[in-house]
């Protein structure tokens, strides 16, 4: 059931203009797919645009309070806001607030779980997609139910710098059971990069850490008591999430997503006379100091996703493209480092 072709497109901002720049095309059989340049592509050229076929919120992000939108993990928190926390300084007051594009007139929450959302647009998506299955209604504090007892057991063994989420499996799963096509998210799924029994196993084990190898039955239970569904029944013999939990572990994306370093890249493009410049930047440079002394290198609302075309591209220690997230949101802009010409791999 492997994806087409057209599917690999099917998630970008413009998928006709992406397909005409970029070709995916199978390389053998260690490296899977690559990404291949149709034409010329100049330095600071943005690739292409893509939105993920699922993501989630790291849940130790979540649970310190940095606070995202349920759906596309766009930052809730004013600048403002978000600098008063981060910096320990509660009466903060941030020049240009008018540059701050979090709007909270427009955040929405689930009326039976109460988890937010940036826009009535983001509650739909969600509920269309996914959350019909995973909402918790009022037990969604009660640390006895399935899902939590499965969130819980995650956190217990993957703690912070995190890297990836059981709630990305639990999301893929999610969305297949509520489907209309179910065969076609299956297929969309099958795309990503597949492993040997052995690498899977290493997988696992990397993400887990060497003190909780042998907790993956654990997880494996949990998550069946939580999610189980006979449409996926493969996903939920040993082997199958196991498989699963590699996949996740191999393409997972991260996504980091921040109201206060979007405000200064406002500020940045701020015109201003000299003085007043260099006032700013002075307040700036300030304030991540104070920052790094109150928090240190955790400043993002942070998770991961599955992108599509994304999972395409090759590593590489001397990179000719990169993915970053300039929309505040899981939109991830894929721009070139350097001059790719046609038929490189990027």
């Amino acid at each position: 059931m492997a994806a087409s072709l057209d599917d690999m497109f099917s998630l970008c901002v413009d998928p006709g203009k992406v397909a005409s720049c970029v070709d995916v095309r199978f390389i053998d059989n260690i490296k899977g797919k690559g990404l291949f340049a149709r034409r010329s592509i100049k330095k600071g050229e943005t690739i292409f645009v893509e939105r993920p076929l699922v993501s989630a919120q790291f849940l130790w992000n979540t649970l310190y309070k940095y606070k995202a939108c349920e759906y596309c993990l766009r930052a809730l928190e004013t600048a403002e806001e978000n600098a008063r926390r981060l910096s320990g300084i509660p009466g903060l007051s941030l020049p240009h607030p008018e540059l701050c594009r979090v709007r909270p007139e427009l955040h929405q929450a689930c009326p039976q779980c109460q988890v937010m959302y940036c826009s009535s647009e983001c509650r739909q998506a969600a509920a269309d997609q996914y959350h019909q299955v995973l909402c918790l209604g009022s037990s969604q504090e009660d640390p006895d139910h399935p899902i939590n007892k499965l969130k819980d057991a995650w956190r217990s063994m993957h703690y912070p710098p995190e890297t990836s989420s059981i709630m990305l499996m639990a999301r893929m799963v999610a969305n297949v059971k509520q489907a209309k096509d179910k065969e076609h998210w299956q297929k969309l799924f099958s795309h990503f990069c597949n492993r040997t029994a052995n690498e899977e196993e290493e997988i696992a084990h990397k993400l887990l850490g060497e003190k909780f190898r042998g907790q993956l039955a654990l997880l494996h239970s949990l998550f069946k008591a939580a999610l189980y569904d006979e449409h996926l029944s493969r996903w939920f013999v040993p082997e199958g999430f196991r498989s699963l939990f590699a996949l996740v572990g191999t393409n997972g994306q991260g996504i980091g997503t921040s109201s206060l370093s979007q405000w200064v890249h406002a500020c940045d493009a701020f015109e201003l006379p000299a003085q007043q410049r260099e006032q700013l930047d002075s307040f700036i440079d300030q304030l991540y100091k104070d920052i790094e002394k109150e928090t240190g290198d955790f400043l993002n609302c942070e998770g991961s996703g599955l992108f599509l075309l994304q999972s395409s591209c090759n590593h590489s220690c001397i990179p000719n493209a990169e993915a970053s997230f300039p929309d505040n949101n899981f939109l991830l802009h894929l721009s070139a480092l350097s001059d790719i010409n046609p038929g490189e791999v990027s």
